[in-house]
């Protein structure tokens, strides 16, 4: 297994055009389904009050469109949740005309397409917008790092729906010191702001999630060869796996426990830690520490 990267933390996280460094470092960060605690602990600091989600699954992150003659529309990061919600998370460095418009139509989509052939009841999962920016979306408006956007009655300001939800994160805007920072979304904005200038990873002794943080983010500055070693690792991982899954639903169990060892025997030699192999096969950790 590669060993963590010596150095600055990552040199790419809000570099680059749109759509580009920035996504790419957002989606390794975020985006795996081998690392999706990090996903889930973030979300939970960025709705905390509100519910907490114990699960996600990521979906395919191309929305294909409703006819042929369109375009359809890849995201950074598409999941629903262990409750429903859909959530899509996007990366935007630059500034861009109609972001607002864009920003709408994504989440559109999203609720467009969870429609149902033959009779339904219109019943919605929420969708959730997450939009990252690098940039001021309106300079007319007072300056903050977060902006909310909910369906509520003009008058009253009381909900009106919550299936729809878009929330900004304006990057520019937040500008607090490590030892200013409040609570822990305050913590993972000023993490993702100053990703490329940090030559240690703050927060560690407050929260552990921060400290694996630090090891996934030493991957993303890898040399192109070393990101693709590291990428043919987790794909073998990944595929054992779904083949594993695929033989359990046709009833192919004989010699799974063989096959179970052998493959963390592989995993093993490969430099897996045994918390990682425990946790994909099943095996205890005496079993593994054994092999």
């Amino acid at each position: 297994m590669l060993e963590p990267y010596e150095g600055k933390l990552s040199s790419t996280v809000l570099r680059g055009e749109s759509g580009s460094d920035a996504a790419d470092l957002l989606d390794f960060l975020f985006g795996r389904e081998v690392e999706k605690e990090l996903l889930i602990d973030f979300l939970n600091d960025l709705l905390v009050g509100e519910h907490i989600i114990t699960d996600i699954q990521f979906l395919n992150n191309e929305q294909q469109p409703e006819v042929k003659t369109e375009r359809g529309i890849i995201y950074d990061i598409y999941c629903v949740t262990d409750t429903g919600e859909r959530i899509i998370v996007e990366m935007q460095n630059r500034e861009q005309p109609y972001f607002k418009d864009r920003a709408l139509f994504y989440l559109s989509r999203a609720i467009t397409q969870q429609a149902k052939k033959g009779v339904w009841d219109f019943q919605l999962d929420a969708v959730y917008g997450v939009f990252f920016m690098n940039f001021v979306m309106d300079k007319d408006m007072p300056a903050k790092i977060r902006t909310d956007i909910i369906l509520s009655d003009r008058d009253t300001g009381k909900l009106f729906n919550n299936k729809f939800r878009q929330i900004f994160i304006e990057l520019p805007n937040f500008s607090k010191e490590e030892d200013e920072c409040e609570n822990d979304f305050e913590r993972w904005i000023y993490i993702l702001k100053h990703m490329d200038t940090l030559d240690r990873m703050p927060f560690k002794a407050r929260k552990a999630v921060f400290e694996r943080l630090e090891k996934l983010a030493s991957k993303a500055n890898m040399t192109q060869e070393e990101r693709a070693q590291y990428e043919e690792e987790w794909k073998i991982y990944n595929d054992y796996f779904n083949t594993l899954d695929f033989a359990e639903q046709k009833g192919r169990r004989e010699g799974r426990q063989e096959v179970l060892i052998e493959t963390a025997r592989k995993f093993k030699e490969m430099g897996f830690t045994t918390e990682m192999i425990a946790k994909g096969t099943g095996l205890s950790k005496e079993e593994i520490e054994k092999l």
